[in-house]
């Protein structure tokens, strides 16, 4: 077992398969292709426990993702970032050694690729559904129409289909909204899909997000389905009725640093560094970053949204808590925070601790 001394992200292997076994048993039963991204964990040793499931084929968000789950045994990525042609050079060696899909949006990008494409590559359109990050309202269809034109001098190019990000679902204020957006991105889709259908008979949709995969219940035309945060879920999750405190897989563990009765705040190691700086609203309207959890009689004690890291800085955090639970707080104690945002905490942390103290590590840094 590791001694945790500093600031650790550990993770509950249990939970993730929970997780995982779910979200997979749910793409079988409306009959999608389960291509789950892997930003959240960006580790071989998680991508493992999928496999577990019949997963086969990933999602990834960067060239560099691309290249080292390919070098730990994935022969089946999507890239799901709208191309660089900067990287056409990466993209041609890993599309020569697997099976490898790509986004673009624009006519440039289309052009960079039917001229420089050496390889066997799928290409999918990104499209905006309501998200108003990237890619082609669905009502352009003379653009899109340009850019399957352009791909069409490559013929090792295959256009496989749309790919949306109902990225909105994040911002939703009810479940209901959740549901709308979902319902709202079918319908988009769906059109763009019959019309495309009649010359691409193998069009395909391809939709991602975990608060709609994990709660909606139609995905009428979508054949491929590719949540990330999932396998470990966090507070954003939680606070948008996706998911139960139960279902959250990570927390980091943070030393005790000092204590202020005056005000009753307790200073930990761990700060934007290690969480971001990601925050839901409290049930006080108070903005917080983490939830905390304290041990007591060797049970796990969830305490209540009195008690929350409300503040951080580089290194530091502050938690705002009751005086009953400062009482039972030390210097030199650890304490669990459930985070906000799982993905870029263990981005920021660069490796996870499992429960029964097995040291997890994640891909290479930039």
């Amino acid at each position: 077992m590791i001694e945790i001394t500093r600031p650790t992200l550990v993770v509950d292997k249990e939970i993730c398969l929970r997780n995982i076994g779910r979200m997979t048993e749910k793409a079988a039963k409306y009959k999608l292709h389960f291509r789950p991204h892997f930003k959240t964990h960006q580790s071989a040793k998680i991508g493992e426990w999928f496999k577990l499931f019949g997963v086969d084929a990933i999602t990834v968000s960067s060239v560099q993702m691309a290249e080292y789950f390919a070098a730990n045994g994935w022969a089946d990525i999507t890239i799901a970032i709208s191309l660089n042609i900067l990287e056409m050079e990466h993209i041609n060696r890993l599309a020569a050694t697997i099976k490898l899909n790509v986004l673009v949006e624009n006519k440039e990008t289309a052009s960079v690729l039917a001229e420089k494409g050496s390889q066997q590559l799928g290409v999918y359109i990104k499209i905006d559904t309501g998200y108003h990050r990237t890619g082609i309202p669905s009502s352009r269809t003379s653009t899109i129409d340009s850019i399957l034109d352009i791909l069409s001098a490559n013929k090792k190019i295959k256009f496989k289909g749309f790919l949306s990000h109902t990225g909105h679902t994040y911002y939703a204020k009810s479940t209901n909204e959740i549901f709308s957006s979902h319902f709202d991105a079918l319908l988009k889709l769906k059109k763009l899909k019959a019309r495309y259908k009649i010359n691409y008979p193998q069009v395909e949709i391809s939709l991602g997000d975990t608060p709609s995969a994990s709660i909606c219940g139609n995905f009428d035309g979508v054949d491929e389905l590719r949540p990330g945060n999932f396998v470990f879920y966090d507070l954003m999750q939680h606070s948008l009725g996706v998911c139960e405190i139960e279902d959250i897989a990570v927390k980091m563990v943070c030393p005790v640093l000092a204590k202020h009765v005056s005000r009753n705040e307790i200073i930990i190691h761990g700060g934007a560094v290690h969480f971001s700086k990601d925050t839901v609203l409290n049930t006080d309207g108070k903005h917080l970053y983490g939830r905390i959890a304290i041990q007591k009689d060797d049970k796990r004690l969830l305490l209540d949204t009195n008690n929350y890291l409300s503040k951080l800085s580089q290194e530091h955090g502050t938690l705002k808590v009751t005086p009953a639970n400062f009482k039972q707080i030390k210097v030199g104690d650890l304490v669990e925070i459930i985070p906000v945002h799982s993905c870029l905490t263990a981005n920021l942390m660069g490796h996870l601790l499992t429960n029964d103290g097995e040291l997890i590590k994640m891909m290479p840094r930039y």
